[in-house]
């Protein structure tokens, strides 16, 4: 699914650089709620891929707040992202755990 960058979260007198406002196409804040702890990824021109994760609604309007593993660029306003509908990516933390878990397997359980 696609979704649209819309702003920063900002407030009068602060700009949050890693949470953004999208529109994902909702028709209201109810129906926004249900795109809460998905996936979201932007791609940049290059190729590069920024990580987020949808935190919550705002407003009334069907906006979704996104807080990013990095903030996006200023180019990355009023461009695409997607929106991960199941859960493909592994977590970073789980896959060391796994690997010490292989090594102490191997290594005689120490």
């Amino acid at each position: 699914m696609k979704g649209r960058v819309i702003q920063f979260r900002k407030g009068r007198h602060t700009i949050h650089v890693r949470h953004f406002l999208i529109d994902v196409g909702a028709e209201g804040r109810e129906k926004a709620e249900k795109f809460v702890g998905k996936e979201v990824e932007w791609i940049s021109p290059a190729g590069k891929i920024i990580h987020g994760k949808i935190s919550s609604p705002h407003g009334n309007r069907g906006l979704v707040r996104a807080i990013f593993e990095k903030g996006l660029p200023g180019q990355a306003l009023t461009q695409e992202v997607s929106v991960l509908t199941s859960e493909i990516k592994i977590d970073k933390s789980e896959k060391k755990h796994e690997t010490k878990r292989e090594s102490e397997i191997k290594g005689g359980g120490k």
